[in-house]
């Protein structure tokens, strides 16, 4: 059977190509879908509100009444529009966001992996940045003043951010010496360091690069309610409007993975090769006994009848499949994917949790993070990992590599910080009064 198996995928690695994009289409569908119903309910709880709960028990179904809602609006366009281009610039959004999850690596076996580039993390830059197209034509197209702003506010701001996010990106190419989405994990599994604990600095860069790219509080300005009504989707309606929304979290969801898989370790336990936190290998199975306890302390509190018992199901098909999972043959082939989908959620809580908490920067201050800070720090980065890896020599030891790295980190902010953040009174002076 398992001889069958491979020779199929050996006569058939097209179809085979075919089926693994075809589940991460829609694995990646839903997570989107819900991740929009996550964040209402993440804000929610966070100003003291319940959130969505009108839809099924919960709140559940309200993905699903959202986008059959904005499939059955009517879709306008402005007579003054470019029409063929109004149409498709949403798609370039979309198509651009789900491309890039081709080279993404979700484990070691090559079930998990749909392809692997020795250039993958370039390809992943390349048709990545292609995402900004969709955005600007679609302001442009629009005939219209606020999109029009919106769009280009969303072009300078990429430009300002992909600078230091590709600087950072280099800094872990240094330390991993590949460009291959895959290799890079495996280097930091055989280095027993993620590379979080080497690039500091440049997870911070990388990080904050992000979120302006996605335009997530705190750098929404191309869409700044308060300014531009919705900024560069102000005239979308219905099914294309949603598009502009299914990208925009769609790209949250890849840089998400994208910075996992660059500094987090990727599908990798944490400190996998310390025996003594082998206990972490079952929290799968209890992560989902968890979740059934949740949903079950839920269903007791529901007084609606069909939606308890809904939740009580829901609450033991997790703790049926949690004793599923704890049979040995299975936590151990559901271990990459569980430690990889964790990482990925946790930075995700992270995008709403930023939204919630931080205001947005005025667009002077959104340059001016981007140019006298990011760039600067981003560049002495590089520049100092160049030297470290230089001065440590081709097999350094882990902690000497780790204390190294963590000095020439610390450097680098120290330094930049006081070259970039001294202002002399006459200038202090001037920016006091102007406000800048």
């Amino acid at each position: 059977m398992f001889n069958d198996a491979v020779q199929f995928v050996e006569n058939y690695p097209l179809l085979v190509a075919a089926i693994k994009i075809v589940i991460v289409f829609l694995v990646l569908s839903g997570v989107v879908a819900y991740m929009v119903l996550a964040e209402r309910k993440v804000l929610a709880f966070m100003q003291a509100r319940l959130g969505p709960m009108r839809v099924g028990p919960w709140g559940l179904f309200q993905p699903a009444a959202d986008g059959l809602k904005l499939l059955l609006k009517e879709d306008i366009i402005p007579a003054g529009a470019d029409k063929f281009v109004f149409l498709i610039a949403p798609v370039i959004s979309v198509v651009a966001a789900f491309t890039v999850f081709a080279v993404i690596p979700y484990g070691p076996s090559s079930a998990l992996i749909i392809t692997d580039l020795n250039v993958g993390l370039l390809f992943v830059v390349a048709v990545s940045s292609l995402g900004i197209y969709g955005i600007i034509l679609g302001g442009w197209a629009s005939n219209s003043h606020y999109p029009l702003l919106g769009s280009l506010r969303s072009a300078a701001q990429l430009v300002s951010y992909e600078i230091p996010a590709g600087m950072a990106i280099v800094g872990v190419l240094l330390v991993s010496n590949s460009l291959s989405l895959v290799k890079i994990v495996e280097a930091q599994q055989s280095s027993g360091l993620w590379n979080f604990f080497l690039q500091p600095l440049g997870f911070l860069i990388f990080l904050i690069a992000a979120v302006a790219e996605t335009n997530r509080n705190p750098f929404d300005l191309p869409e700044a309610e308060s300014e531009l009504t919705a900024g560069f989707h102000t005239e979308y309606s219905g099914f294309r409007f949603a598009l502009y929304f299914m990208a925009e979290y769609t790209s949250m969801v890849l840089v998400s993975a994208l910075a996992v898989v660059l500094f987090w370790g990727g599908w990798l336990r944490p400190f996998a090769s310390v025996a003594a936190l082998d206990f972490l290998n079952y929290l799968p199975p209890v992560s989902l006994l968890m979740i059934a306890g949740v949903v079950f302390f839920f269903a007791r509190r529901n007084p609606v009848p069909a939606e308890k018992w809904f939740l009580v199901a829901v609450a033991a098909g997790s703790a049926v499949l949690a004793g599923v999972v704890a049979v040995p043959v299975v936590i151990t082939a559901v271990q990459p994917i569980f430690w990889f989908t964790a990482k990925v959620f946790a930075l995700l809580y992270a995008f709403i949790w930023y939204r919630a908490t931080f205001p947005r920067y005025r667009y002077d201050q959104l340059m001016n993070v981007g140019w006298r800070w990011l760039i600067p720090l981003a560049l002495g980065n590089l520049i100092a990992t160049a030297c470290v890896l230089w001065w440590a020599g081709p097999n350094p030891g882990r902690l000497k590599l780790f204390f190294a790295m963590l000095a020439a980190n610390l450097a680098v902010a120290i330094v930049v910080a006081l070259l970039v953040g001294w202002r002399s009174p006459t200038a202090a002076a001037v920016e006091k009064q102007t406000g800048s």
